[in-house]
């Protein structure tokens, strides 16, 4: 879809004022059938105070993402009858409240993405089992009932923490055999910002190699989303990384901003803001951010929870690290300078080890070194 804009006009902004004001967001007065709804300034600022709530890119415009957030927040648990589709599965916050619900009694359901996959619907199933209903794998009102009734079992932390912490431990601290799928942003005919000669495009794959060699020295299996000249869908990385079933998934960008002030490095993870979370994406995001800020010296921008699909679609732990502003003339010179790139790649190295490291075997960050020949 055309993103809407203030000053838009017609039944698309119609559309999203209804939802706005659903959600409480929005307070004027809907538009007359015979007039034209207009995406005036009331509209824009509730729409990036919804961006702000739901982890999405704050800009006040409504884009796919935005559009689909706003639609999938108007169902409540209860509304409609949930049920596992793999050709149009059920998206929206009811979803999410069906799987927090389950996290919370302690059944695997994945991760509370909203998205009702086959986690999903196999945790359903084992509640249902465990309390003598219909194994259908539908939350119907007999199901709904059965778990409004039941209070939390898992206490000491969010279930899906203990769990993924649990698994983290048991896959041991080696890399051999893990499968981690780099994803060079931009590409193709979206060369992102350019720097005199050189594009972002082409500064992040040559980032993506440099990982690539250090993480396949120790052992890894890696995969590029794409390769030098490619310019792949957001669904079709998320989706080469989920049918390559990746332990991790990584996504490099280099920023560029307006403001002359824009410099650093952050990071960033699954997360909703309200709880759900990927919980080893938020900690995986912290340590290679840390791990960079130590290693460069570049101003730390901290880690912070999105929605956006590239996070949400992929099923494994994902994030996306901003290296650098090539809009600020300090991050530029940096990132320009091969050293630098190379100095990165090893930071994510050392963050992939900590990440399966014991606790009590942790090193402080920016002192870990892992010998390689790459």
């Amino acid at each position: 879809m055309e993103p809407l804009v203030p000053g838009a006009t017609g039944p698309a902004v119609a559309d999203v004022q209804a939802a706005l004001r659903s959600l409480g967001l929005l307070h004027t007065e809907p538009t007359a059938p015979e007039a034209a709804a207009v995406y005036d300034e009331p509209t824009a600022l509730a729409v990036r105070h919804f961006q702000q709530v739901r982890g999405l890119s704050v800009d006040g415009r409504v884009g796919e993402e935005t559009y689909r957030a706003l639609s999938e927040a108007r169902w409540s648990l209860g509304d409609r009858v949930l049920r596992y589709d793999p050709e149009r599965p059920h998206r929206g916050d009811d979803v999410a409240g069906l799987q927090e619900r389950l996290l919370e009694l302690g059944y695997d359901a994945g991760r509370a993405d909203g998205i009702l996959g086959v986690e999903t619907e196999n945790g359903l199933k084992s509640f249902q089992r465990d309390y003598g209903l219909t194994v259908d794998g539908t939350c119907g009102p007999g199901t709904l009932r059965a778990l409004r009734q039941l209070g939390r079992r898992v206490t000491g932390g969010r279930p899906q923490l203990l769990r993924q912490s649990a698994s983290l431990v048991e896959s041991g601290p080696h890399l051999i055999g893990r499968v981690i799928v780099i994803d060079p942003g931009h590409g193709g005919d979206d060369s992102g910002y350019t720097a005199g000669e050189t594009t972002e495009s082409d500064l992040v794959y040559d980032l993506a190699t440099r990982i690539e060699g250090r993480l396949a020295a120790a052992g890894a299996t890696v995969y590029l989303t794409r390769g030098r000249t490619g310019g792949p869908t957001l669904a079709e990385r998320t989706g080469f990384a989920n049918d390559a079933r990746a332990d991790l998934f990584v996504s490099l960008h280099m920023e560029a901003h307006d403001s002359q002030h824009a410099r650093g490095v952050a990071s960033y993870y699954y997360g909703t803001g309200s709880g759900a979370s990927s919980t080893v994406g938020e900690e995986f995001a912290n340590l290679l951010r840390r791990e960079v800020v130590a290693r460069t010296g570049m101003l730390d921008c901290g880690s912070h929870a999105k929605t956006w699909d590239l996070l949400r679609l992929t099923r494994m732990p994902a994030i996306r690290i901003d290296c650098g502003y090539l809009s600020h003339p300090v991050d530029r010179q940096l990132l320009l300078d091969a050293r630098l790139r190379g100095t990165i790649a090893q930071s994510v190295l050392a963050a992939v080890q900590r990440l399966f490291l014991p606790k009590d075997a942790d090193p402080p960050t920016g002192t870990y070194q892992l010998s390689t020949s790459a």
